[in-house]
């Protein structure tokens, strides 16, 4: 975020806003000016005159400052600030912004400005999960807000999982834009979501896969520091925020949209579920119902993920394996089969893997390298995933198992 140094922070009522601090302190160290905007609740767990001294300018509070107000005070605060970074970004805040709220001074900030708005959940794990808070978040994804975490581990309720706010010196990084992520200056290309092969104008074979994994994939890699092509079948997600996206809708058209790319990518992540076999035929007209039986004449489409890995230059390349069954010994036969550098497995079923907003992953890897990432969210599972694909596909780090 080369020359975007004025920061408007704001504070929410969570006990991470102790944080927020230290995070004021670290983006000044960074040369940033800071302007903290502290809700009513915030003010029940970080006093304004810590922040105000650290940041050296009054803590903004109340919509209804007499004074401020009098020049329209929101609207300067608004346009001053070249980013908002709201951490921590509580519930609470989540649905308030994504209903479009203004009733108070952050909340009417975030309506008024054209920066970017970046927000570092931070909650109990069983709210982040809620599906009203996930709901919320994808509404603000689509928007163009960018969430930032929330990170896995001890919270203060004393329960583990998901809901942490990030440390504030990722946020710094992440706000800041550094060129430092595990992924920087390496492109990554994934593929996501089905395939629909038609066997004439109104029907077509196709599969349960929502897409996404491979959405959270892309997000985790971009924010990672990558430069991101996603390749998706058809699928009702909003693109990841500086992720370039090419919509195909067959499995003819994916291998050759990755064909004509991916020789410009570091790592292939091929995590789209491809129709095995197509119709033989295509009906140019709808076929009616006249017989008791149809027979349907399949053959195979061609195997994008192979002939990835079969390339003279390829990527680090990297499966997806759905299974129903012996996960581990089938994931074990398509690593050597496709000659992989990894592969993802996973069991498929009712209420398991498709259509769901959590999942539970086996990594596997040549000379039985194996890594288990127990069920939670796909969001988090894709940050997982990326951190450990950018260690592996580094020749200096390939013989160290995580």
């Amino acid at each position: 975020m080369a020359g975007q140094q004025r920061v408007l922070l704001g504070v929410t009522g969570g006990i991470a806003a102790y944080k927020s601090a230290e995070l004021v302190r670290a983006l000044r160290e960074r040369g940033c000016e800071v302007q903290v905007v502290m809700t009513r609740g915030a003010r029940e767990f970080i006093g304004a005159a810590t922040l105000q001294a650290l940041s050296g300018r009054p803590v903004r509070e109340d919509l209804w400052d007499a004074a401020a107000e009098a020049a329209m005070g929101h609207i300067e605060l608004a346009r001053w600030a070249d980013c908002v970074l709201i951490a921590p970004a509580t519930a609470q805040c989540l649905a308030r912004l994504a209903h479009g709220l203004a009733d108070d001074l952050l909340s009417t900030l975030c309506l008024a400005t054209d920066a970017p708005v970046y927000l570092a959940p931070a909650m109990n794990r069983l709210m982040w999960a809620h599906p009203a808070t996930r709901a919320n978040c994808e509404v603000l994804a689509a928007r163009g807000v960018t969430l930032l975490g929330p990170g896995i581990g001890d919270q203060a309720c004393g329960e583990t999982g998901p809901g942490r706010m990030l440390e504030p010196q990722a946020l710094v990084a992440a706000v800041l834009k550094d060129p430092a992520g595990p992924l920087a200056g390496r492109t990554v290309m994934i593929t996501a979501g089905p395939t629909r092969e038609p066997i004439d104008p109104v029907r077509y074979l196709t599969n349960r896969s929502s897409g996404k994994m491979g959405f959270a994939l892309a997000a985790a890699a971009r924010e990672a520091g990558a430069r991101v092509v996603l390749v998706t079948g058809p699928v009702a997600l909003a693109t990841p925020p500086g992720v370039e996206r090419v919509d195909v809708e067959t499995a003819a058209e994916l291998h050759e949209a990755v064909h004509r790319r991916v020789g410009d990518c570091d790592i292939f992540i091929g995590a789209a579920a491809v129709a095995d076999y197509r119709p033989r035929e295509y009906a140019g007209e709808k076929i009616k119902k006249r017989d008791a039986t149809l027979t349907l004449t399949l053959d195979r489409s061609p195997d994008v993920l192979a002939s990835v890995a079969a390339l003279a230059s390829r990527p680090f390349t990297v499966g997806f394996a759905a299974e129903t069954c012996e996960v581990e010994r089938h994931a074990r036969e398509k690593l050597a089969r496709k000659q992989l550098d990894m592969i993802v497995a996973n069991q498929v079923g009712p209420g398991r893997a498709f259509d769901t907003e959590d999942n539970e992953l086996l990594v596997l890897w040549p000379e039985e390298g194996c890594q288990v990432f127990a069920r939670a969210p796909k969001r988090e599972l894709a940050e997982a995933l990326i951190a450990l694909i950018a260690t592996r596909s580094r020749p200096e780090d390939a013989a160290v198992v995580p």
